[in-house]
Order: structure tokens, then sequence, then C-alpha cells
């Protein structure tokens, strides 16, 4: 009987210690998921709405290289080139697409099947064709969206305060893409404040960069822009042409005034990818986008660059510069 029970002992203590082993074998051993955000963007002052992101999911206990991985497609302009790099992601297995800008955005739907995704719009998501509506979007798309057509409104608006003198604007955009459904919009307000928008449509970067060059003087007072994300791509160039033409560029995003432009008025990207990463970390937890309402931003910023204005032959007034939440000396 002792025997018996000692045997059995004896096979206790071998079953215990293989389980162990079993347990602590790195071939068995549990790693913890490490989720995959693809991003597509069109380069530019985009770029800084990826930082935001960043931010935004570390505050949701997610840091880069531990919980997630970003696998990112900068098309440096290329519309053309933004539904093969969805493809290429999707392709990939990533689990969500974070896409900045409205055409992007259409593009990156358009040319995937199932992968959820995240956008940046400026454009009304529903009249783009990207959710159905902002409470519930239906599809496989959410985001947030900074309306820029009472935006780029309101930048008009501000350009004429800062440079009074200004009769006529030239504005480009591509006429495929969803900021066409702006222009409208512009030219009621460019009649109530006496100016005359020129439009210039292109479609590429090329054609951007020779319109760009080909401006003579006298064809516009100004350089605004719209809403279009390529055409935002090339924000370095514009400002460039700005200075070399001395003429003053009224911008977007502020981080193209840091860079050279006189002015700039709307969201911060950093700020709208901050905001977005809400929308993506849900989904990575398995929230359906088709649930996620549509994010709205409306903090915008005004800066101004002195350094610009001075070189340009430009004084901006004193009551501008109060109102300005950044001025650059």
């Amino acid at each position: 009987m002792r025997r018996g029970r000692a045997l059995l002992g004896t096979l206790g203590l071998l079953a215990l210690a293989a389980t162990a082993s079993f347990a602590q074998s790195p071939a068995t051993a549990q790693t913890p998921r490490v989720y995959r955000i693809g991003t597509v963007l069109l380069g530019g002052p985009y770029a800084a709405a990826l930082q935001g992101l960043r931010d935004g999911l570390k505050e949701q206990g997610f840091d880069e290289g531990k919980q997630y991985a970003l696998v990112v497609r900068d098309t440096q302009g290329d519309l053309k080139a933004v539904g093969a790099a969805a493809k290429s992601l999707e392709a990939e297995n990533v689990d969500v697409i974070f896409a900045l800008g409205s055409s992007v955005a259409v593009n990156t739907v358009k040319n995937t099947q199932s992968v959820p995704i995240v956008f940046l719009v400026g454009a009304d998501p529903v009249t783009a064709g990207l959710v159905e509506n902002y409470r519930k979007p239906g599809g496989r798309a959410t985001g947030v969206s900074t309306q820029s057509r009472d935006i780029a409104s309101k930048r008009l608006e501000l350009l004429k305060a800062i440079v009074p003198g200004v009769r006529r604007i030239v504005t480009f955009y591509n006429p495929n893409n969803p900021t066409r459904y702006d222009v409208e919009g512009l030219h009621a307000a460019a009649r109530g404040l006496k100016i005359q928008l020129v439009e210039r449509q292109v479609g590429s970067v090329e054609e951007l960069r020779a319109a760009l060059r080909g401006l003579r003087p006298g064809d516009a007072d100004a350089i605004f822009w719209l809403g279009d994300a390529m055409v935002s791509s090339q924000a370095e160039f514009i400002i460039e042409i700005g200075l070399t033409k001395k003429l003053p560029t009224m911008l977007q995003e502020e981080t193209s005034v840091a860079m050279g432009a006189l002015a700039s008025y709307g969201v911060s990207f950093r700020s709208v990818g901050h905001l977005a990463a809400r929308h993506v970390h849900r989904i990575l937890l398995g929230a359906r986008p088709a649930d996620l309402p549509v994010e709205r931003l409306d903090r915008l910023h005004l800066a101004i660059n002195l350094k610009t204005a001075k070189a340009i032959g430009v004084t901006v007034p004193q009551a501008v510069l109060s109102r300005a939440d950044e001025v650059i000396q």
C-alpha cells in the first residue's frame, strides 16, 4: 500500500513538473498583440496629424512599438498613388487605416474592401459619400470633420483684414476632389468682401507647380488656400513662390506660418490626429466604425508671420494682431 502511494506521489510530481515546463516554454508563451495602423497621406502639413495620433494613443495606454506599429504611406502629393497605397495596406492586413484629407479618404474607401477607416476631412463627409450621417456613419469609415467650407469664408475675411488692399486672389484645387463643393460658398464670401476670386484647376503636383511659377504681376494680389489636400501637400513650394513674387499667402495650418506663410487660419492637424486617436483605439479594441459618430473639430487657430509681412511689404493692422493666437516675429 505504501509503495502504491509512493508511486502515485512520484507520478503527480512528474506531471506538475511537466505542466510547469510546458507553461514556461517560449514556443507556447502568449505574445502580446501588436496592432498595425496604416496611414495614407499626401505629405506636407498633414504629417503633424501623425504626431497627434501618437499623442492620443499614448493617452489611451498604447505606445508605438509596444501595442501598435504605424505603417505610413506618404504619396508626396500624388493623388493617383493613393489608391495603390490603400490597397497595399489592406493586403498587408493592417487593422485600421488613418486617411488624411478628403480626397485621400474618398480614394481609400473606393480602393479597399473591408478594412476599417478613420478619416480627417475638411469636406462634408456625407456629401463626399463617406458616411450616411454624422451620428450613425453606417459603413466602415468614420473620423473627424473640420467643415472647411465655413472656415474658408472666415479665412478670406481675415485675409482682407490682414491685407486691406487685396482685391484679387487666386486659389488652386483639383476639380475631381470634394473641395469643388466649397468653391460656390467661397465665391459668395468673396463678393461680399468685394474680392475677385480667380480659380485655377490643377490635376497634379506638376500642374500646380507650373501654375504657381506662371503667376504674373497683376494676376492676383494674394494666394489663398481653399481646402485641397494635394495643394496643401505643396505648402512649402507655395510659400516659396509667395516670397519670391511678394504675394501674401493665406494657408490653413499653423505649421505653414512657421515655414514662412504670411498667415493661416484653421484647425491644428496635430489636434485632429489627437482627436482621431479615440476612434482608432476603439476600433482596435473591437468597435465598428458604423457605430462611432463623426467628430467635429471647431477649435480654430489664427497665426501671423510678421517676418514674412516685412519681406513682402505688408503692414499688418494692430487690431488683427491682437486677435491672433500666434504671432511670429
